[in-house]
C-alpha cells in the first residue's frame, strides 16, 4: 500500500498508474496471478482541481492540455476493471473535469446518509431517493439504476490495514 499526500505525489503516482494499466492490458486477460490494484481517490473533486492546476504550472506549449494524471485516472475509471484495477472515488464525479458522461464512468455508486437532492444530483439514474432508516452503517448501493440497502462493515483502521496487505489474513 502507497500513499500520497501532496499533488506531485499523487500526480506521480497517476502517471505511474497508466503505464502499469498499459503493462496489465497486454497480458490480454492473463491475468490470474496479478494482483488487484485499489486506487482511491479522497476528496477526489478537491483533488482533480488541483491536479489540473498542477499540470498548468510546467506544462509546455506542445504538452497535451489534459493533465497527465487526470487522463490516467479517467483511462482506469473506464478499463481498470479489465486489468484488475478498481477505482474508489470519494466524491461526485464532475463533468468539467473527467469530461462526457461522468456517471457511466462508475459502475456502481455507493451513498449513506443523505438528502433528497444530493440523491439526486449522484443517483439521477435510480429515481427518487429512498427513504432514510434510522438503523446505523447502512447504505444504498446502486447499479444499473437499481437500488440495493446493504449494511457496512466496521473495520478500524488496523483492520483495514490488514485487509489491504494481507487478505487471507483471517483476523482480519
Amino acid at each position: 500500500m502507497t500513499h500520497r499526500g501532496d499533488i506531485a505525489g499523487i500526480h506521480d503516482a497517476l502517471v505511474h498508474l497508466a503505464s502499469e494499466l498499459e503493462r496489465r492490458l497486454d497480458l490480454e486477460g492473463d491475468l490470474h496471478d496479478v494482483p488487484r490494484l485499489i486506487v482511491a481517490a479522497d476528496e477526489a473533486n478537491t483533488t482533480l482541481r488541483q491536479l489540473a492546476r498542477y499540470w498548468e504550472t510546467f506544462r509546455q506549449k506542445d504538452d497535451p492540455k489534459t493533465s497527465p494524471a487526470i487522463a490516467a485516472l479517467k483511462e482506469a475509471l473506464w478499463v481498470g476493471h479489465a486489468a484488475r484495477i478498481h477505482v474508489i472515488f470519494d466524491g461526485r464525479p464532475q463533468a468539467t473535469v473527467l469530461a462526457g458522461a461522468a456517471h457511466e464512468l462508475f459502475a456502481k455508486v455507493i451513498l449513506a446518509r443523505l438528502t433528497a437532492d444530493t440523491w439526486q444530483r449522484l443517483a439521477p439514474m435510480a429515481g427518487p431517493a429512498p427513504k432514510q432508516r434510522p438503523h446505523p452503517d447502512r447504505f444504498h448501493v446502486i447499479q444499473h439504476g437499481e437500488v440495493e440497502e446493504t449494511q457496512a462493515i466496521r473495520m478500524t483502521d488496523a483492520d483495514v490495514v490488514t485487509w489491504l496487505t494481507d487478505p487471507d489474513d483471517p483476523t482480519a
